[in-house]
C-alpha cells in the first residue's frame, strides 16, 4: 500500500512537471532506460545534469558580471560554449523551460546585449532553482520506492 502511494506520487509530480511545461517527452525517453539492472539510472542522469548545470550558471554569471567599471565589454564568444552546454544538456533530459531559457540567452548573447543577456541569465537561473527543487523531491520519493521495493524482496 505505502509503495503505491508513493508511485501515485512521483507520477503525479512527473505529470505536473509535464503540465507545466517545466519537462518534455525526452524526460520520459530517460525514465524508460531505468531498469533492475540500473535502479538508480534516473539518480545519476539528474545528479550528473545539476551539478553539470550549476557549473554552467556560475560560469556564465563570471562572464557577464565580470567586465569592467563601463559594465560593456563582455566576452560573449565565452558564454557562447557554456550556452551550448546548458542548452544541449537541458534538451537530453527534458528540461524543456530551461532550453528554451537558454535559447532566449543566446539570442541576447549573440545580439551581444549585455543587459538583455543579464535578464535572461537571471531567468535562466530561476527556471534551473525550480527544476532542481522539483528534481530533488522527484528522488526523494525514488529513493522511498526503491527502500520499499528492496524491503519487500
Amino acid at each position: 500500500m505505502e509503495l503505491a502511494f508513493h508511485k501515485a506520487q512521483l507520477n503525479s509530480l512527473v505529470q505536473s512537471m509535464f503540465d507545466a511545461g517545466i519537462l518534455d517527452s525526452q524526460f520520459s525517453q530517460i525514465q524508460a532506460l531505468q531498469d533492475d539492472e540500473n535502479p538508480a539510472f534516473i539518480a545519476e542522469v539528474i545528479s550528473s545534469f545539476c551539478h553539470d548545470a550549476e557549473r554552467i550558471i556560475i560560469e556564465l554569471n563570471k562572464h557577464l558580471y565580470a567586465s569592467d567599471q563601463s559594465h560593456q565589454n563582455v566576452d560573449f564568444s565565452k558564454m557562447d560554449g557554456c550556452l551550448h552546454q546548458l542548452k544541449g544538456s537541458s534538451s537530453s533530459i527534458g528540461a524543456n523551460r530551461m532550453k528554451l531559457a537558454c535559447c532566449d540567452l543566446r539570442e541576447a548573447s549573440d545580439e551581444k546585449n549585455k543587459s538583455r543577456s543579464l535578464q535572461a541569465l537571471n531567468i535562466v537561473t530561476r527556471e534551473y532553482c525550480r527544476l532542481r527543487g522539483q528534481f530533488q523531491t522527484f528522488l526523494q520519493l525514488e529513493r522511498r520506492i526503491l527502500m520499499i521495493e528492496a524491503s519487500q524482496k
